[in-house]
């Protein structure tokens, strides 16, 4: 009985023993993703709210997100050098937010098929705009990607 007590003792031993280093293998360190969002507006001089809203957004994500702005139909107006300046009630003006994206490092992004249609060329847009790509559309972000449309 003896000998049987001691080898149970043993055998429990090693069994704890080896299960220690499993243990710690199994802690993983993981890297923190930021989810992106991917902000879509459509209007332009003709609704403020519909292109304020979406920018404001894009200016409040963009401090713990990956964001980028795609603007086309009538948005791609608003993006031309020398275009008015858009307000509207609680909101900032259209300029504002497009420098406060743009030094926060937001990618703002115009339909070319849109500028073409509009009669614009990407020489129009203001320093800061691109023209949109389709990859950079699933690669601005490792996480989880949300769509806000306007």
């Amino acid at each position: 009985m003896k000998n049987f007590s001691l080898l149970l003792f043993m055998g429990l031993l090693l069994l704890s023993c080896n299960q220690a280093p499993n243990q710690q293998q199994s802690i993983v360190k993981t890297e923190s993703v930021r989810d992106g969002v991917f902000i879509h507006i459509t209007e332009g001089f003709s609704d403020p709210h519909r292109v304020l809203m979406p920018l404001k957004m894009a200016v409040l994500m963009a401090d713990d997100k990956d964001v980028i702005v795609y603007m086309d139909i009538h948005a791609t107006e608003l993006l031309m050098k020398g275009a008015k300046d858009l307000e509207f009630a609680e909101f900032e003006s259209l300029q504002t937010y497009i420098k406060q994206l743009i030094d926060k490092k937001v990618s703002i992004y115009a339909c070319p098929t849109c500028l073409k249609v509009a009669g614009y060329e990407s020489s129009d847009l203001i320093a800061g705009i691109q023209l949109a790509e389709k990859e950079k559309f699933f690669n601005f972000t490792k996480g989880r990607i949300i769509t806000l449309d306007y």
